[in-house]
């Protein structure tokens, strides 16, 4: 029933073939809104992002300290099509949830990896229900990976938690060899897990349990 601040940018895509375009550069089948992941060559995480169609149009939602690596990367590859990126980040704040708050008539809500989406247009001046320590609670109760904890530039997302997103019989993404070899030789490095505290090297620490990106033997 509650819902934290999530620190994200919002892109707005225009154009033609967006979804195509999107789907050829990430991880998840993309073909309507869903959580995908961006990689690069060596399969590390660029950014883990929200697709959310907007009319005709493309929102896309991630973590604002990744907001220009991913632009980077994606202006760099549009290579001649008609799509044009716009930063509307100042134009909403954006939640995480777990379903049930309250929210204002013109919110745009989005089934995310994470949880229960939720865009709001800054003029609400809308507050955050949960402190990041109840966010954090909740994560490691479901074992939910996040964004400068289990989710980083040095990972790839097999071994974060974020497997569900790398779709299995999809190809020719940037990352793409490197994930099927991982997956087809079962040496993924590390898996995500939760343990009791004192937990050495945990990602998220919270009050009785914490995450860990623990080695696979």
């Amino acid at each position: 029933m509650g819902m934290v601040r999530h620190p994200a940018y919002t892109l707005l895509l225009q154009g033609q073939a967006i979804l195509p375009f999107l789907n050829g550069l990430s991880t998840n089948q993309v073909d309507g809104a869903c959580t995908t992941v961006f990689t690069n060559r060596a399969a590390k995480i660029i950014d883990v992002c929200e697709v959310i169609p907007v009319g005709s149009h493309i929102a896309l939602v991630g973590f604002e300290p990744n907001k220009l690596a991913i632009t980077a990367h994606l202006t760099e590859r549009i290579l001649g099509q008609s799509i044009t990126i716009t930063d509307i980040s100042d134009l909403n704040d954006v939640f995480l949830g777990t379903g049930g708050a309250p929210f204002p008539k013109e919110t745009t809500v989005h089934q995310s990896y994470f949880g229960e989406m939720y865009i709001i247009p800054v003029k609400h001046r809308w507050e955050a229900t949960w402190t990041d320590e109840d966010w954090t609670e909740h994560r490691i109760s479901n074992l939910i990976p996040y964004h400068g904890h289990e989710i980083t530039s040095k990972v790839h997302p097999l071994a974060c938690g974020l497997g569900d997103l790398v779709h299995p019989q999809k190809g020719c993404y940037i990352g793409q060899e490197v994930l099927t070899r991982m997956r087809s030789r079962g040496k993924q490095g590390h898996r995500l897990a939760k343990r009791s505290n004192p937990v050495e090297k945990a990602t998220t620490v919270g009050a009785s349990e914490s995450l860990v990106l623990e080695r696979i033997q």
